[in-house]
């Protein structure tokens, strides 16, 4: 109970994503059901909240680095819905804290779009990076 939720509200939660289905109506025409294999579905109530989860324990597998950047007294992952911002001092401990992310949503099957991931480096210095 990690998160403090009941074990009988864990246990109907799995069994709503268990053998799922989806189908298509376009119209007055309905198309043959297909598997949901993976990810949640789109429009269930319940989605928003299993993502946060999700997030949450994969945020927790990053090993934070207690002498790393402070923001407001607070270490360096920000998450807000489908965003994550890792703010570190160097580029060696944003590498680290980066690949534990990664490591940990792989564990619940959640995927880094690589495609969709920026950085950016800030310094005072003429040649940061």
């Amino acid at each position: 109970m990690e998160f403090g939720i009941p074990r009988e509200l864990v246990i109907l939660i799995k069994m709503s994503l268990t053998e799922t289905y989806s189908g298509v109506r376009v119209g007055m025409n309905v198309y043959d059901r297909f598997p949901i294999r993976n990810g949640l579905k789109q429009g269930d109530a319940l989605t928003p909240m299993r993502f946060h989860f999700a997030l949450e324990y994969a945020s927790r597998g990053v090993q934070v680095n207690q002498d790393g950047l402070k923001l407001n007294g607070t270490h360096q992952l920000l998450a807000y819905a489908d965003d994550v911002n890792i703010l570190e001092g160097s580029i060696h401990s944003l590498k680290k804290n980066s690949e534990s992310l990664v490591a940990a949503s792989r564990e619940i099957q959640l995927e880094v779009n690589a495609n969709k991931t920026k950085y950016m480096v800030m310094s005072r210095e003429q040649n940061a990076g």
